[in-house]
């Protein structure tokens, strides 16, 4: 057994958890097991929880800013995990990775431009992309046995016949699971770069990652991309509201910080500041043992679908905690999929169909939670699609 205790079930009820208190708000039963938003159930780093009691001890929460030290933290991570050193002159914090990317939207491209994503997709790129009236410009994923790849003729057709202006990346993908490798990065520079496409990469997930696949960061192959980095999704820091976008381009910084201080942003949370520094610089044996957990559920899932609900095919990811589930060997309607899934196995998952139409009859569960719990969804959804008569 590690140092750290991951098999512990916390109660986050009544703690303002969207995860756990807003199943009726949000129409769903209270009963359901969350298993949906990609938020932890392991607490952060006793680190990083010291470093938040030491600044909410000493009483006084102005107006911050990071100092050299959050930089310094900063850099050590992207150095040491990712390749890249960043220059804090080149970093703008934002309040969060979505809301960096409305406003990098809004800054380097026009109303009626194409911005390309590549569904099934985090949703909030769609969602980014309409709300800004941009023009929403899809190319599918290909599905080969399992293992999602990029279609690059449809990829560079889909740019060329809608006047595509910027590409959201996402890497790792959410939710299939895909690291992609530096082939096909390069790929897509070539593509990009050919007609003057500005690519914007979440790199979110960038921490999780299985088995012998390789994270290659697109700051490591396009110097003129916008790369979005946070510890809310490594050290379950989301509700902090602290992110990073490292933009190394002059001219796009210049615009993207344009944009962000028109919406009357300045000064981070500091909390965010502070609890940021302390992952950076003392989390990295915590994340190590969590990536051994998160293995050995990745496992336990795989084995139980297996064992007991063959007809469900785990897509296996090569990094994030988001497990992408074809159910589509069930044989029924997505409709009832769902209403057994949410209804009588009592389980809130991400139905697929919201990562964009190619995401139907697929499931997203997040297995970021003490394997009892996992366990427990399971054995729901075994005794409930077995009750239906469904297998």
């Amino acid at each position: 057994m590690g140092k750290y205790n991951f098999d512990e079930i916390i109660n986050r009820k009544n703690t303002n958890s969207l995860k756990y208190d807003y199943a009726k708000r949000r129409g769903k039963p209270e009963d359901v097991i969350p298993l949906w938003v990609a938020d932890m159930d392991f607490r952060t780093p006793k680190e990083v929880i010291d470093a938040i009691k030491e600044k909410a001890e000493h009483g006084i929460f102005g107006y911050s800013e990071p100092l050299d030290s959050y930089f310094d933290a900063l850099d050590s991570w992207t150095s040491s995990h990712y390749n890249y050193h960043i220059d804090e002159r080149k970093i703008i914090l934002v309040p969060g990775i979505v809301f960096g990317i409305y406003q990098a939207i809004k800054a380097l491209t026009n109303e009626g431009d194409g911005v390309l994503i590549s569904q099934p997709v985090y949703y909030p790129f769609k969602e980014s992309i309409l709300d800004t009236k941009r023009n929403l410009v899809v190319s599918e994923l290909v599905n080969v046995n399992g293992h999602y790849e990029f279609d690059f003729n449809d990829f560079e057709k889909k740019i060329v016949d809608n006047n595509v202006k910027l590409y959201l990346l996402c890497n790792p993908h959410n939710p299939v699971g895909r690291v992609w490798k530096y082939e096909e990065l390069i790929k897509i520079k070539e593509i990009t770069k050919k007609h003057n496409v500005i690519v914007i990469s979440d790199e979110i997930h960038a921490d999780f990652i299985y088995s012998n696949n390789k994270f290659v960061s697109y700051a490591n192959i396009d110097d003129d991309a916008i790369i979005c980095i946070a510890p809310s999704k490594t050290f379950n820091l989301a509700g902090l509201h602290n992110g990073n976008l490292f933009i190394k381009n002059d001219k796009y910084r210049r615009l993207v910080r344009r944009s962000i201080y028109d919406t009357g942003y300045s000064q981070s949370n500091v909390m965010g500041i502070i609890a940021s520094e302390a992952a950076y610089r003392y989390g990295n044996d915590w994340l190590k043992e969590l990536i051994i957990y998160l293995e050995s559920n990745l496992n336990y899932i795989r084995d139980y679908l297996n064992r007991f609900i063959p007809q469900i095919k785990l897509i296996e990811p090569e990094g994030t905690y988001l497990i992408w589930l074809d159910c589509s060997g069930l044989g029924i309607s997505d409709e009832r999929l769902n209403d057994i899934i949410l209804n009588k196995a009592k389980l809130w998952l991400d139905s697929g169909n919201i990562f964009g139409n190619c995401g139907k009859y697929y499931e997203r569960i997040n297995i970021a939670c003490p394997k009892a719990i996992l366990e427990k969804a399971l054995d729901n959804l075994y005794s409930s699609l077995k009750d239906e008569k469904v297998i």
